[in-house]
């Protein structure tokens, strides 16, 4: 096992009995680097940070094609390298607001010698991702900008390469590469609009949340349709890329006559297979249209997501690009809004800096801290409305479904709303209100739809009863799936009263279908529906 030591000021190797020679560059008379940068499209005029094993830093922005150059003169490897599509990479830290594109890639050694190749793209910046993972950080921009000693163990970086290639060994495949069982995405060579590059307009990529802190975590890839393919965990097995369908359905998101969009929290979010049978209510609610009406759902949600970070974390910046005129807007938040206790345990501080939003008095007026009327639940979701409709789409507003909670908070029947706060400042709160009141305020103020999926979903939970909901919400026994087995969330002994299993996403959508043909401002929507 062969680890490499970068250290900020100088090359040294930390376990001699194990450790191999960094490799001067200049020694082998290679002068320069040249890479592409890629996220779904090449990414023009993106800052790039070179840094090697003596702490040599180099920087260049890439041209209008994605592509850069660094001399490699005296560099050293190991080296990493960032790419910022816009700002400086501290910006990559940062949740309170839009985030820039963010990517890295490390190289341990030059398969071509004779001219270097250096590509940061998703693939890069999961493999990165892995790394960090195993030195114990939060996510790769925090490994790649530490001022410390760190590690890079060839064995964790040839682990890293394997799963991604086992992940998207037929798509690699497809995609006409030589030696897919080889293939390192940072060395290979790449250019821009090839077949291969192709591959990157099929995949959604970002950084997790990280709970504790806030900051942006470790690398998550999911396909055109937002299935998952990898970021469940920080390290460990993908999802396989499924290329053909991808390119299908690209194809059909395209050329569909009208586009449904899933703006939204866990609740209507799409799972991986591994999760089977935990399910978002988007992720069945194609179900309720006519296969032959060229309509297409497409399902952004986002586990763990308020409105204002699904926003700010570049979650619905995935989706924006793909709304067209005609298209509808699901704006279905509410649930992780209500993280403003700044007193929670561990994660309080940074809950109420990244997700939380303010519901709005019980006069119906926006609440925020003198400044900062981003923290106004209403005005973050004013946003969406407002997007939407530049781009000819009509935003539709959803109250968030229901808990199974009682009037004492047990989990139990008959539920009743618990979507709003009434502590005061002292028990951690800044202010109080009720969200799902607010969200029929923003429709009413902006006159957009509304969905009171709450109600439905509450009148639903209560007709089934106890312990009846158990059937729709998420309580999987471990014969079914043994993800579930040990008491995990979502397990007979640790019932999740909040997100839902296939049948409970099932029927969630069917109530969706339902209020929408008694909302006659979507009448027009109604056609797609069927009886």
């Amino acid at each position: 096992m062969k680890i490499f030591a970068l250290i900020p000021t100088l090359a040294l190797c930390l376990v001699s009995a194990s450790c191999s020679h960094p490799q001067n560059a200049s020694h082998k008379n290679i002068t320069s680097l040249s890479g592409v940068v890629i996220e779904k499209q090449p990414l023009a005029n993106a800052h790039i940070i070179l840094r090697d094993s003596t702490g040599k830093m180099l920087t260049t922005t890439t041209d209008n094609t994605g592509r850069y150059q660094l001399s490699l003169q005296g560099i050293t490897l190991p080296i990493t390298l960032s790419a910022v599509s816009n700002g400086s990479e501290h910006a990559c830290l940062d949740n309170t607001k839009l985030r820039p594109v963010c990517m890295a890639a490390v190289i341990n050694t030059f398969p071509n010698k004779n001219a270097p190749i250096g590509n940061i793209n998703p693939l890069t910046d999961r493999i990165t991702s892995d790394i960090a993972a195993s030195q114990g950080f939060i996510g790769p921009q925090q490994w790649i900008m530490q001022n410390r000693v760190f590690n890079i163990d060839e064995a964790h970086l040839e682990q890293a390469r394997a799963e991604m290639r086992s992940g998207f060994l037929q798509a690699l495949k497809d995609s006409g590469v030589t030696h897919p069982e080889s293939f390192d995405p940072a060395t290979y060579p790449i250019k821009p609009h090839d077949n291969l590059s192709h591959i990157f307009s099929y995949i959604h990529h970002n950084r997790n949340y990280d709970n504790n802190t806030g900051e942006p975590g470790h690398t998550t890839l999911s396909d055109i349709s937002f299935r998952p393919i990898v970021g469940l965990t920080a390290r460990g097995a993908y999802e396989p890329l499924d290329l053909a369908r991808a390119r299908i359905e690209l194809n059909e998101i395209q050329k569909a006559a009208v586009r449904i969009f899933i703006v939204g929290d866990s609740t209507s979010a799409v799972y991986e297979q591994l999760r089977y049978p935990r399910m978002g209510w988007g992720q069945q609610f194609a179900n309720q249209l006519h296969a032959d009406k060229n309509i297409k759902v497409i399902v952004g949600s986002r586990a763990g997501r308020s409105s204002r970070d699904f926003y700010n974390g570049r979650w619905f910046a995935q989706m924006e690009n793909l709304i067209q005129q005609g298209d509808y807007v699901f704006i279905n938040h509410g649930h992780n809004d209500q993280n403003c206790d700044v007193k929670k345990p561990l994660r309080g501080i940074a809950d109420v800096t990244n997700l939380c939003t303010y519901p709005n008095s019980h006069k119906g007026k926006p609440q925020y801290p003198a400044g900062s009327p981003e923290l106004s639940f209403q005005h973050s979701l004013e946003r969406y409305i407002h997007i939407a409709r530049k781009l000819g789409a009509q935003p539709v507003l959803f109250t968030p479904t229901a808990r199974i909670k009682d009037k004492d908070g047990k989990q139990t029947t008959p539920v009743i709303s618990s979507h709003f706060t009434q502590q005061n400042i002292n028990q951690g709160y800044l202010f109080t209100g009720n969200y799902t009141q607010t969200i029929k305020d923003t429709a009413r103020v902006n006159k957009v739809p509304l969905i009171d999926l709450e109600t439905a979903s509450i009148e639903f939970a209560n007709k089934v009863g106890t312990p009846g909901w158990k059937n729709y919400w998420l309580v999987v026994d471990p014969s079914i799936n043994a993800f579930y087995a040990n008491g995990v969330p979502g397990s007979p002994q640790s019932p999740d009263g909040t997100h839902f299993q296939e049948n409970g996403a099932s029927v969630i959508a069917s109530l969706v279908a339902r209020e929408i043909k008694r909302t006659p401002e979507l009448s027009a929507l109604t056609r797609y529906l069927k009886q």
